[in-house]
């Protein structure tokens, strides 16, 4: 028997160990951090004590009425009264359950990562399939529009008029990312016909089609059933609403003042302008101006600083706004990590959510650019109206309409309102699904009857036949 001979990958241990590459790159991405906070230890305290005073003056006090009142509407059943209301207009566009639109509204409302933390709870109670709970991830992470009219526009580029440009680009591609991914799992996420959904809240079409009544009796027994499985007095529920939103909120805190030292210390030694070169050529292939690959990348890692550098930049005013639409959109790592710790309870995955999350800032920038290529008017002179370009004719007839540009905002940031506007649409969806009763049915029956009646006669005979001899 001859010598063994030796293996085709001997003396190759990357191949043996290729599968600890991942683990060794973040070690060293580990090691790296804690040398720059070992060589810049007055950035790294700065940073931080930046992250915290917007965390405690601004993120805190913002976020958590609304973490308390969602623990409020889910205890109190009125999250599954606007479910089966909801139902007919959320199922169709999003394929995801009507409670949907109640994470829809919040997100709207409080921004990030409030959606996290109710699809999180829809979960948890079983109240959506995994499917939809990363559908509803999909589309319903948006930034709050109080942001993008106050802090990008005017605080970032001084311009009023440019939020609503932002604001539509931003909402549209939303939802259009949530229309795409509708069919995203729809074979595994698909409630059997007929099968009781946790929480009794039964589909709006399941009973009763035809009634107005019905349709309203049934939301108001699921908000009372949810409130009797509930089960918790006042106190109890005031007790863990404020506990878990403040324990949820602490844990955004650090998610804010870590990645904003991380993005600090980037800049401070100047890591981020020497790694942009593989964005500005990508910004250079589209048509960007390449100068906006440190604030991209910038982007990538914290929201509010991307967009802030963005806004700085020298750039045309287009490449600006295509870039800080679509920073917008991505959200950055620190929230992608405050979804992640807010998720990890559950099994959703973070997959989905970063492909929407690619797919969300493509649509923004697209959309954001073809506003442009649009209105030219609008976006290179400062306009009281808004996206109205700038001619005598629509300036008089939309002259009054000036004080209403911040209609989106009055809109969403008031949830009564966007749950009745969604409550409208819902209602108009149902009526045109609704028909009258078919006098089908009842022919179908009246023919099985005379069918049958020959089948007796010709077994038992007849009154006359018995009577003739």
């Amino acid at each position: 028997m001859g010598p063994a001979t030796p293996s085709l990958h001997a003396g190759f241990p990357t191949y043996r160990y290729r599968r600890h590459l991942p683990n060794l790159f973040l070690a060293a991405l580990v090691i790296l951090l804690a040398l720059l906070l070992m060589r810049y230890p007055d950035t790294g305290v700065e940073a931080a004590k930046e992250g915290l005073r917007i965390f405690l003056e601004i993120v805190f006090p913002s976020l958590l009425p609304f973490f308390i009142l969602s623990e409020f509407f889910l205890a109190l059943g009125v999250v599954h009264f606007l479910g089966v209301l909801l139902e007919p207009l959320m199922r169709p566009l999003f394929n995801v359950p009507g409670v949907g639109a109640f994470a829809l509204s919040m997100g709207l409302a409080a921004g990030y990562p409030m959606d996290a933390v109710i699809t999180a709870r829809f979960r948890q109670q079983g109240m959506c399939s995994r499917e939809e709970g990363e559908r509803l991830l999909a589309f319903t992470n948006t930034a709050d529009p109080l942001f993008i009219l106050g802090a990008v526009a005017v605080g970032m580029f001084g311009r009023a008029d440019l939020g609503v440009l932002l604001a539509i680009a931003h909402y549209l591609s939303a939802f259009s990312v949530g229309f795409i991914f509708r069919f995203y799992g729809r074979e595994k996420g698909r409630p059997q016909r007929g099968a009781r959904l946790p929480a009794r809240v039964q589909r709006a079409g399941e009973s009763s089609r035809h009634s107005v009544v019905g349709w309203l009796r049934r939301a108001v027994r699921a908000m009372q059933q949810a409130r009797r499985d509930d089960g918790r007095t006042l106190g109890a529920l005031l007790n863990d609403s404020v506990q878990e939103s403040v324990s949820t909120l602490w844990r955004i805190g650090g998610f804010i003042m870590f990645f904003a030292v991380l993005s600090a210390l980037l800049l401070r030694s100047g890591l981020l302008s020497r790694i942009a070169w593989p964005v500005a050529m990508i910004l250079r292939l589209v048509g960007i101006d390449p100068q906006l690959a440190p604030p991209t990348l910038a982007g990538v890692l914290e929201l509010d600083i991307g967009t802030a550098q963005a806004a700085a930049t020298q750039s045309t005013l287009t490449d600006r706004l295509i870039v800080a639409s679509a920073i917008i959109a991505w959200s950055g790592l620190s929230v992608h990590g405050q979804v992640a710790s807010i998720i990890h309870a559950t099994d959703l995955r973070m997959g989905p959510y970063v492909v929407a999350r690619l797919l969300h800032a493509l649509l923004a920038a697209i959309y954001t650019s073809i506003a442009c290529l649009f209105f030219p008017q609008a976006v290179a002179t400062f306009s009281q109206i808004g996206l109205v370009p700038q001619l005598s004719l629509t300036q008089s007839l939309l002259a009054s309409l000036a004080s209403w540009r911040q209609w989106p905002a009055l809109l969403f940031a008031t949830p009564h309102l966007a749950f009745a506007a969604l409550t409208l649409l819902a209602m108009a969806g149902w009526r045109r699904r609704s028909q009258p009763p078919s006098p089908v049915r009842p022919r179908r029956q009246s023919a099985a009857r005379s069918a049958a009646s020959p089948s007796r006669d010709r077994t038992a005979p007849s009154r006359s036949s018995a009577l003739t001899p």
